[in-house]
This record gives structure tokens, C-alpha cells and sequence, in this order.
């Protein structure tokens, strides 16, 4: 029996409101009403045109850079704060600034942890987020953090395309745990990719550890940003006699030349969700909606009920 006294109310950042309204179709609720007014100099200032008193409030809203996004969710979830919303929980289908979760080299910040004191300063009293750049940054939050899988929306639809000889491929060694648990899902073997970096975003040399030959292979990975791990890893796959090589990335960052880079590769498919809207279409890029997940959890926690159910791997 649920516990809740009142409905919830579901309010989107303006980077997310595609997504928030299919979100909130599936809840079976209606976006709260937000107006965002915006100053000659670029300061804005959103504003909820309804109460909040005593609700428990549901922001969303994904903080890919840049920091306008993040901005825009932090004065949101002051504003439920000072209206005397009674929980607000930050729905982030993508955190962004993960990749800086620890000191890789002297003298810079660990920006994740930064970020996570301040959703909480704002006013985050939860956290709703779907994979991590690291599955640690969960501890840098003093608040409960719901850490969602996107494997809950891509096994089905790899499931669905019935392929032989599947092989599950990791684009690095940091991602080989993620690739090992796609692969005990779906019982397949593993491969991985070792690679070097002269610098971010800058590839100096690539290796396969694992035999692809006359296999369907599916690259796994948390989000593809300039696409040249994971297009330089689906060449070179193809060129060990690889049948197909497809990639199954959660966050479609796609920065700079990615869209190019995926069009010119020996990518079969690019299969991505909606976590963050895509810049302009690809014929080679397929979206899947994790709409009904952040839906049903949302509705599971909003009425206090388990959701381990939704933690696939």
C-alpha cells in the first residue's frame, strides 16, 4: 500500500523536454508548469508557476556540458527548496563531469565530487541517474543516489536482432567489467580493446586482446564523446575478419567530428539512448527510450517501493 499523502510533481530543465515529457507520459502525470526568463546579458532565472508546498518534486534534467545545463538545475532545485517542496530529487539521466572523479595528475579538481556537494547544497534530497562514468561517484553524495543501468533497456533490443556467433567487445580496458557482465547476460564470449593516449581525446595506438573472426560484435560503453575510441576499435575489429560490428553506447554526447567519424566507419549500428537529444540524426544511429525506466522508478519511489528489481546488472 503506498504511503504518499499527495502527488508528485514532475518539472523539466529546458536541455531535457523531450525526454521529461515522455517520462511523464509514462508515470501518467503532466509536466509542471516552468517558465524560464532570460536577462539581455544570458542570466536566466526559471520559476514555478504552481506550488510545491509539501510535494515531493521530481527535476529533470541531464548536465552535459555546457554549464549552462547545470546552472539551470541547480536554480531549479533552490527554487523547490525556498517553496518549501517537501523532497526534491534530481532526475539526471546523464551526470555530466564524471570523467573527473579523481586526481589523474597534480593540481586539478575532482570536479564530480564538486558537482555532487553542490546538487545537495542546492537542494538535491535524491539523486535518480543512469550509468555512471564510475560506479564510485555514488559515494561522493551524503544523499541516497538510485544508480540505474541502461543494460534494462538494451538487452531486450539486443536480444531482438537474434545474432550468431555474439561476441561482446569493450572499447578499453577501464570498461571490461561492464563488458563481462553484457556478456553473462547474454552468454557470448569477450574481447578488448588496449589502447594508448597521447592525450585527451587523442588515440597513439590500439590492440585486440580476444579473437573476433566470423563473429557479430557489439561494443559496449558508457557514452561515446568524439566517437574515435569506439570507430577506431569497430575498424579495427572488421579488419580481424569480424562479420559486423555494432556499439551500444547510454550517453550520445557526440562532440566535434563524431557524427562524421560514425557516418565514415565500419559501423554497423550506433545504438544510443535518449539520455542527452542528439544534434542532428545519422542513418547510423538508433535511439532506444529509457523513458519507462526513469518512469517506473520514479513511481516506485515516489510510493516507497523496492526498485532492486531494475538493477539488471
Amino acid at each position: 500500500m503506498s504511503t504518499t499523502t499527495a502527488d508528485a510533481k514532475i518539472f523539466n530543465c529546458t536541455q531535457s523536454r523531450e525526454l521529461a515529457e515522455k517520462i511523464a507520459a509514462a508515470y501518467g502525470s503532466k509536466l509542471g508548469n516552468v517558465i524560464t526568463s532570460t536577462y539581455s546579458d544570458g542570466e536566466f532565472q526559471p520559476s514555478f508557476e504552481e506550488s510545491v508546498r509539501g510535494s515531493r518534486v521530481f527535476i529533470i534534467g541531464s548536465t552535459h556540458p555546457g554549464a549552462d545545463h547545470l546552472m539551470e538545475m541547480l536554480l531549479m532545485l533552490d527554487a523547490a527548496k525556498r517553496a518549501s517542496a517537501r523532497h526534491i530529487t534530481a532526475v539526471m539521466p546523464y551526470f555530466g563531469w564524471a570523467r573527473q572523479d579523481r586526481k589523474d595528475k597534480p593540481r586539478v579538481p575532482i570536479a564530480a565530487k564538486m558537482i555532487a556537494s553542490i546538487l545537495e547544497t542546492a537542494g538535491a534530497t535524491r539523486i535518480i541517474t543512469m550509468d555512471l562514468h564510475a560506479d564510485q561517484i555514488q559515494g561522493f553524495f551524503e544523499k541516497p543516489v538510485d544508480h540505474l543501468f541502461a543494460s534494462t533497456v538494451f538487452l531486450p533490443y539486443l536480444r531482438s536482432l537474434n545474432l550468431e556467433n555474439l561476441t561482446i567487445a569493450s572499447p578499453d580496458m577501464g570498461g571490461s567489467k561492464r563488458a563481462y557482465a553484457y556478456s553473462k547476460a547474454l552468454e557470448s564470449d569477450v574481447v578488448i580493446c588496449y589502447k594508448q593516449r597521447a592525450k585527451a581525446n587523442v588515440i597513439s595506438h590500439m590492440e585486440l586482446i580476444g579473437n573476433v573472426e566470423g563473429k557479430n560484435v557489439v561494443l559496449v560503453d558508457d557514452m561515446v564523446d568524439t566517437a574515435g575510441t569506439l570507430t577506431r576499435a569497430a575498424n579495427l575489429m572488421m579488419e580481424r575478419g569480424a562479420l559486423s560490428v555494432r556499439a551500444i553506447c547510454t550517453h550520445p554526447v557526440l562532440s566535434g567530428e563524431a557524427y562524421e567519424r560514425v557516418e565514415k566507419s565500419k559501423l554497423q549500428e550506433l545504438i544510443v539512448t535518449d539520455s542527452i537529444p542528439l544534434k542532428k540524426e545519422s542513418r547510423k544511429i538508433k535511439v532506444v527510450s529509457c523513458a519507462d525506466l526513469f518512469a517506473d522508478v520514479m513511481n516506485r519511489v515516489h510510493s516507497n517501493r523496492s526498485i532492486s528489481s531494475k538493477f539488471i546488472m
